[in-house]
């Protein structure tokens, strides 16, 4: 099974959310309607950032490391980075 650390942002509000998933897309519905607390106050909210791992743990380790940042800054120098690692040699 794949685990994927994802990152949502809500436009409206500049504010991030940083989660783990073994299906992306239905948390993203999930954040995306009433069924989610501290989410629920910040929609709507878009997919801005995922990687899969294989192991879960792995998953919750940059997980906890994205969530560390505590700077919607560093967050976005974080997913920066990781597009432009991304899109070399495309």
């Amino acid at each position: 099974m794949n685990y994927t650390v994802y990152v949502l942002y809500s436009y409206e509000f500049d504010k991030y959310y940083t989660g783990q998933t073994n299906n992306v897309k239905r948390r993203l519905e999930e954040h995306n309607s009433d069924k989610t607390g501290y989410t629920k106050s910040y929609q709507p909210w878009i997919l801005v950032y995922e990687q899969k791992f294989k192991e879960r743990r792995k998953a919750m380790i940059l997980e906890k490391y994205i969530k560390s940042f505590k700077n919607k800054n560093r967050i976005k120098a974080y997913i920066a980075g990781w597009r432009s690692s991304t899109s070399r040699g495309s």
